[in-house]
């Protein structure tokens, strides 16, 4: 079983070491010590990672969509071209670059600073183990 430490948790949780560790500490999901490390099993993290999803998407005024990997972040680059336009979003550590059309963008007001949702449905998803 894999374990992680704080810090690693904190990562693929998209918050601060500080936060992660006051959640550990509020009981939201359990750690262990391996010497001076706290450490998070790996099936506590992943049960952790989906009940946070989960209260984050209640909490939102989302649209009704078939799309369910949704990505929150702030847009950090507009590229626009004549007829199309890249974007870029920074959603916790993800980097996440989308091709539109210029009218989409501008028809959503995307801009550098701006908050926006990059909605993932695909065919092929390709996951490597880290």
């Amino acid at each position: 079983m894999e374990s992680y430490t704080i810090g690693q948790a904190a990562r693929l949780l998209g918050v601060s070491v500080d936060t992660a560790r006051r959640w550990a500490d509020a009981d939201r999901f359990p750690t262990r010590r391996e010497g001076t490390r706290r450490m998070v099993d790996g099936p506590d993290l992943a049960a952790f990672c989906v009940e946070a999803a989960q209260e984050a998407a209640d909490g939102e005024d989302a649209p009704y969509t078939s799309a369910r990997n949704a990505f929150p972040g702030i847009v950090t680059a507009v590229k626009l071209g004549t007829v199309d336009a890249q974007v870029e979003i920074q959603a916790g550590p993800h980097r996440i670059v989308s091709l539109l059309t210029r009218e989409a963008v501008e028809e959503l007001g995307l801009e550098v600073g701006a908050r926006a949702v990059a909605r993932v449905k695909s065919t092929s998803v390709f996951i490597d183990r880290a």
